[in-house]
């Protein structure tokens, strides 16, 4: 079914039409009948899959025309996503006289104040900017009819979902059409939706608890004190065009990011201690492909539009399996074919236990051919031959008797 047949507003159409869009993805296609019939909506859909467009494309059209008040808000867990969504939404409406405006921390307020002074209809923020906003008397949502709670998971995992609270009792239930988008429902998310929506209906798209089949995916064992050798064995022998790195902590990113540099690697960061310019500026080079490397904390595994990434390697296990999944989803994208390496020490064997039981398949363990390793149990309890046979896919990468290896590494 083209978009035309949608419901969509004729100046919404006319922007889809100029990002080239030609045919709704599934989410797109189930979701936005249901939005424009005035339903309350939970979605679940992978990343890339054209979750934004699918909730922003109706209420644009709902919305029709610019009025002095905000009647759209959208809140996301982080600075980048917002900007992100801000600048999708302002394409998608660009043919319209809707006002679109972005409010987050790390940056000055002077813009986001003349924004709001100036009138929005479409609000984009983060929940504790905007809580800031609020109690400046600088911002009001009791005119909202659309409330959008994005990520909503990754707002629980980090600490928001009192502040998420706060925020909705300020838009008024009554006319209030709300929409969850979150990849797990865990008990805490189950509670707001019985608290913030009234009868949703439930849209989920592919199988969150599979990696996507064109990303083939190992695990390192290796000894505690041998893991960063091992990152740059790995890094000078494999054949990679672009590569995510992730680090569980802010400060092990800035350690392997100094480590890599020392290593000649073009490296950037990104994680939340970084001011809103320092991530901009190692997005825009990752992109730019200036930074062949990102070192990253869990804020780049979820939503960002970072596209052709070769390799994700996982120097630390995460703790939790779904961002198992949303790391090394970021490469293997829009069919293309990518590699998700993860360096195992002794003490992630129960956490590499836990995503082996979430997404039901067991993940093979390999060793990097004549790299010299030093003892770890690791060994003794996953024999390097339940790797045999693995492909790794475009880039030439293989592993034959349960050693993995591969030619030499492709620079810029």
């Amino acid at each position: 079914m083209p978009f035309t047949k949608l419901g969509l507003s004729p100046a919404v159409l006319e922007g889809v039409k100029a990002m080239g869009y030609v045919e709704p993805t599934p989410i797109q296609l189930r979701a936005i009948p249901i939005i424009m019939a005035g339903h309350d909506v939970i979605g679940s859909a992978q990343t890339g899959t054209g979750k934004t467009a699918a909730f922003a494309l109706p209420i644009l059209s709902k919305l029709e025309t610019h009025q002095p008040h905000t009647r759209m808000l959208i809140l996301e867990p982080t600075r980048e996503l917002a900007a992100q969504v801000e600048t999708a939404i302002r394409d998608f409406a660009r043919f319209t006289d809707l006002q679109v405006a972005v409010v987050f921390g790390g940056v000055g307020y002077g813009r986001q104040l003349d924004d709001l002074k100036r009138g929005v209809d479409v609000l984009v923020a983060t929940p504790g900017r905007l809580l800031d906003h609020l109690g400046r008397g600088t911002c009001r949502l009791d005119k909202i009819t659309h409330l959008v709670l994005d990520e909503a998971d990754r707002m629980l995992d980090m600490g928001f979902l009192p502040d998420v609270k706060r925020i909705v009792e300020k838009c008024p239930r009554a006319q209030r059409q709300t929409l969850l988008f979150s990849a797990t429902i865990p008990p805490e998310i189950e509670t707001l939706i019985r608290w913030a929506m009234k009868a949703p209906q439930t849209i989920e798209i592919g199988a969150r608890r599979t990696p996507a089949e064109t990303v083939k995916h190992v695990i390192y064992p290796v000894a505690d004190a041998q893991k960063s050798d091992l990152l740059l064995a790995l890094l000078e022998r494999v054949n990679y065009e672009s590569v995510i790195i992730f680090c569980r902590t802010k400060h092990g990113a800035d350690r392997v990011a100094h480590l890599l540099k020392r290593n000649n690697h073009a490296v950037a960061v990104l994680h939340s201690n970084r001011t809103q310019k320092e991530r901009e500026q190692a997005l825009r080079g990752f992109r730019d492909g200036r930074f062949e490397v990102l070192v990253a904390t869990d804020i780049a595994s979820r939503g960002l539009d970072i596209a052709d990434v070769s390799h994700v390697v996982n120097y630390d296990v995460p703790q939790h399996p779904e961002d198992y999944i949303h790391r090394i989803g970021r490469t293997g994208r829009a069919e293309a074919s990518g590699d998700a390496f993860t360096l195992m020490v002794a003490e992630d064997a129960k956490h590499v236990i836990a995503i082996e039981r979430f997404i039901c398949q067991k993940i093979p363990r390999v060793k990097l051919e004549n790299f010299d390793y030093r003892y770890t149990a690791l060994f003794d309890h996953d024999k390097p031959g339940q790797a045999r046979g693995y492909s790794g896919g475009a880039r030439g990468v293989r592993v034959h008797g349960g050693y993995h290896f591969a030619p030499g590494r492709r620079r810029r």
